[in-house]
């Protein structure tokens, strides 16, 4: 899967919300976040089965997370190991969208 074809899927819900990303044999990746604020989302888990992992399906998820998070003036908390990495290495490319 090229990572140009990847169809990410958002939904909120109740104050947890979810990016997915369908794959082959029914299989799914998500990147998960609980919504503390109106203005504020703590990314708390992502998952990519492993068959599917070094594709950037993970990373084009949290891309994903902080466009959307640009676009409604959101803060994002990364306590997913996986997120909090993406955060260390964007730098400050980053740093208008990170919770402090």
């Amino acid at each position: 899967m090229a990572s140009d074809d990847i169809d990410i899927r958002h939904a909120e819900n109740g104050g947890r919300g979810a990016y997915t990303v369908a794959l082959a044999e029914g299989e799914r990746a998500e990147l998960t976040y609980a919504r503390v604020a109106l203005d504020h989302v703590v990314a708390d888990h992502t998952y990519v089965p492993r068959a599917f992992r070094g594709q950037g399906i993970a990373e084009r998820m949290v891309e994903r997370l902080i466009a959307d998070a640009r676009a409604a003036g959101t803060k994002i908390t990364p306590v997913c190991w996986f997120v909090a990495g993406e955060f260390r290495r964007h730098g400050t490319e980053w740093e208008d969208v990170l919770k402090r």
